[in-house]
């Protein structure tokens, strides 16, 4: 798609034609970094250019911008700020999410001189990107931003770096003979879909097909290829148990009679159960990773297995395969489902019904938790009111550690309109990515799921968040601590802390729906379970972000992973 012919023009022009080309809607920075496309925006443009707190909350914004839409999302700061950068963009890299992160860079003239504030900040993106590269000449700006788009949503998505010229960029303040050309197939996750070898595809349906007990365990990747709707197909034509990784919790409905939850570490007791009482394992679209599989104890290594995965890499790197399939998940198993034999699906009867008993032992064992009216209340009362009162159409972020494992575990989605997305490890993520998840897909519900750890991380992005009215929703489990660590203190102590070793672990009592209030967003302090959904109900109806606030009990820690 042209945007334009070849013709003389600043680099901030080019910039900002092909931004507006490939669909950009909205660029989270901390000023000041590439200051001449920014103002160009303005007059070129409707992109929204969101001066945020921090570097890191930009990078989270951007993350959760890429994840709710598919569409690369777009951060920068200038060289002061690059490392803070690289840093946010971790989360990115871990979860595979097309991010595009720009930032200023060295001059050549002034390089080893001790310039105020400068470092050499591209090593420091390598372990973090894809492709990190530097823009030294202006008339490099078409093809550099093109091989941006390109590597961020190919294969496996996942974060890139462009570093601009000077200090904030000034390189886009400089002229040449430039044609800002897009290509809109890079505009969102995925533009190619390669087909598997067809034999291996068959190969893996005839063992999913002999299997007499087989589960399918469903990765991020699924999410990222649009392969819900086909794995659900195929799993109800063979009857076979699904259960997920964290990323990929939204591949399939927690109410869908196949689906046992999710597995590994911060997990549903159910789906490790079933996992590990499978005779074969289907990985779709997740990289084995030590928390899927509970640091490979769930399945133990030498189950039978099969593999689908766009990334070669992925398959057989954990787990020896009976087949592996490389190419496009959605492709894949819509192959898979048009050759099914659904006569096999019988001999799995008894087999899903164990699943199911497996599913209704786990949901007995919880049932008290899951409607507890203790005060402070309980998280698991706060997932279930989440499962109960969270639209079908909306989008549920949330954050690790205790969050994590609470939500990943005991909060089910209902509807297959419904997306679920969760940090890959950094807390602190959720609330500046529900924020960006919200300025990708703005008539849809976000509800943030975190803790008051987490949220204290980026707090000072509530203002951001009313300053833009940008109206998510933010459930804060408030327990005044980070109770996640009480286990590891309770070790180190010997089994039992000293009163003065909690001090590493609580906080201040402090309500959060004042401090938002205070901000600009609308604060709701919740102290008793039923009043968790009228408060979901009013955040909702707002129209303004919203903090709601919930009072839990510090003693409360999530179930730790069966195997």
């Amino acid at each position: 798609m042209m945007l334009g012919h070849n013709r003389r023009m600043t680099g901030a022009e080019c910039l900002a034609d092909m931004l507006k080309g490939y669909g950009v809607t909205h660029v989270f920075h901390v000023p000041a970094v590439l200051r001449k496309t920014f103002a160009v925006m303005e007059s070129r443009t409707d992109i929204k250019r969101l001066h945020v707190h921090g570097e890191k909350a930009a990078a989270y914004m951007a993350d959760g911008y890429a994840r709710a839409s598919g569409k690369p999302g777009i951060c920068a700061a200038q060289v002061i700020g690059a490392l803070n950068l690289a840093a946010g963009l971790r989360d990115a890299w871990l979860a595979h999410s097309p991010v595009i992160a720009m930032t200023g860079g060295r001059e050549p003239r002034t390089k080893f001189r001790k310039v105020y504030q400068e470092v050499d900040d591209l090593p420091a993106f390598e372990p973090v990107t894809k492709f990190n590269a530097t823009i030294d000449d202006v008339a490099r700006f078409p093809d550099m931003v093109r091989q941006a788009f390109r590597v961020a949503t190919s294969g496996t998505p996942g974060p890139v770096h462009l570093q601009f010229r000077g200090n904030e960029g000034q390189i886009d303040a400089e002229e040449a003979e430039m044609e800002p050309m897009c290509e809109p197939q890079f505009a969102r996750v995925p533009p190619y879909r390669p087909a598997a070898e067809d034999a291996s595809v068959m190969a893996a349906l005839a063992h999913l097909q002999a299997a007499q007990r087989a589960v399918i365990v469903a990765g991020g990747g699924v999410r990222a290829s649009g392969a819900a709707p086909e794995l659900v197909a195929l799993a109800e034509a063979l009857q076979i148990p699904v259960a997920t990784s964290l990323n990929g919790k939204d591949a399939i409905p927690g109410n869908h009679p196949l689906a046992v939850g999710v597995v590994g570490t911060y997990s549903r007791e159910s789906a490790n159960r079933v996992v590990n009482a499978a005779d074969l394992v289907c990985f779709v679209g997740t990289e084995t990773g030590g928390m899927t599989t509970h640091f490979w104890a769930v399945p133990k290594i030498g189950t039978p297995a099969i593999q689908i995965d766009i990334d070669p890499q992925a398959i057989g790197r954990n787990y020896p395969l009976l087949a592996g399939v490389n190419g496009d998940a959605k492709l894949a198993l819509a192959r898979m489902l048009a050759a099914a034999d659904r006569a096999s699906a019988g001999k799995r009867k008894a087999w899903v019904e164990e699943a199911q008993r497996i599913c209704k032992e786990w949901s007995k064992k919880y049932a008290a938790l899951l409607t507890a009216d203790a005060a402070p209340i309980r998280p698991e009362r706060i997932c279930a009111e989440l499962t109960r009162n969270v639209q079908d159409d909306a989008i549920v972020v949330v954050d690790t550690g205790h969050a994590g494992m609470w939500m990943g575990g005991m909060f089910d989605l209902t509807s297959p309109r419904q997306s679920y997305m969760r940090s890959a490890g950094h807390l602190g993520w959720a609330f500046p990515a529900g924020l960006g998840a919200k300025c990708a897909c703005p008539d849809r519900p976000v509800i943030t799921f975190t803790g008051d750890a987490g949220l204290w991380y980026h707090i000072a992005e509530i203002e951001t968040a009313a300053r833009w009215r940008i109206n998510a929703v933010t459930v804060v489990n408030n327990n005044s601590g980070g109770n996640q660590s009480k286990r590891g203190f309770d070790r180190v102590y010997g089994g039992t802390q000293t009163e003065q070793a909690r001090e590493m672990w609580t906080f201040s009592k402090v309500n959060f729906a004042r401090i938002a209030e205070d901000m600009g967003a609308l604060g709701i302090r919740v102290e008793k379970g039923s009043e968790i959904g009228p408060a979901l109900a009013q955040a909702l109806r707002a129209s303004r972000p919203a903090i709601i606030d919930v009072v839990t009990d510090i003693d409360a820690l999530a179930p730790l992973a069966v195997s």
